[in-house]
């Protein structure tokens, strides 16, 4: 999974314009919508909130940008009731699965703007459960190593009640069962650990390993997708490799 983490550095490097940066927020905040109205707006008592409030910080985003999405999750902002959480299903390029989790007041939009997206890339939208299959819900957190060594790594895991870690001497990954991810979450927090990455995600099976070239061809797939505005994460079962990201890196 260490790729993924790399390439998500990449991009942020590569998304410090405004442009991207408003739209970045604008994903942000539908997210801590959503997570508002789903849970209620106190994030204390609701753990979605709190994450997407600590991921709406890591981005900068304004602290009265952050009140005004959860005032328009938990109804007190007229257009409230209009957010949904949909999650698609389809294919990219060479059969990549995905599985697109968008937060969106039109759902017509939503779909054509991926259908637009994955047709023009030689893609598909697929049915509910089309590949869902190939995928399972687990917890994963990320957090700089800071000169923890990789015993302190895999003492943090345990003590978090976490399934497995990665270490590789700047990054540490946790992983737990998708179930876990609150008891997790709460305990990496207890122990004063701040992470950089706190998420859900579905991961593959079985990765798909493609060739440089054509990983990269699918990483801008990708990329594409979560520009949307309704796009709030992309899983797919695409092997990131070191060749692909360095490419990717250098564009």
């Amino acid at each position: 999974m260490s790729g993924h983490s790399k390439w998500s550095t990449i991009k942020h490097k590569k998304g410090a314009n405004d442009a991207r940066r408003s739209k970045i927020f604008t994903t942000l905040a539908k997210g801590i919508a959503i997570a508002a109205r789903e849970g209620g707006g106190d994030p204390e008592m609701n753990i979605g909130l709190r994450l997407a409030i600590e991921k709406a910080k890591a981005a900068n985003m304004p602290k009265d940008n952050i009140e005004r999405a959860i005032r328009r999750g938990t109804g007190e902002d007229k257009d409230a009731a209009a957010l949904e959480r949909i999650v698609y299903e389809g294919y990219g390029p060479h059969g990549v699965a995905f599985i697109i989790e968008t937060v969106t007041d039109n759902r017509n939009r939503t779909v054509a703007s991926l259908r637009h997206t994955l047709s023009n890339a030689g893609g598909s939208l697929g049915e509910t459960g089309s590949v869902a299959w190939q995928f399972t819900p687990r917890a994963y957190f990320s957090l700089p190593a800071n000169g923890r060594s990789e015993d302190d790594a895999y003492e943090l895991a345990i003590e978090a009640g976490a399934e497995d870690v990665i270490y590789d001497g700047e990054l540490i990954e946790i992983f737990g069962e998708g179930s876990a991810f609150k008891q997790i979450s709460d305990q990496l927090r207890a122990m004063g650990i701040q992470t950089e990455v706190a998420e859900l995600r579905q991961f593959p099976n079985q990765a798909m390993a493609l060739d440089p070239q054509q990983t990269v061809q699918v990483m801008r797939v990708i990329e594409n997708l979560e520009e949307l505005d309704d796009v709030q994460q992309v899983d797919s079962n695409l092997a990131i490799t070191d060749e692909a990201l360095d490419i990717l890196a250098a564009e």
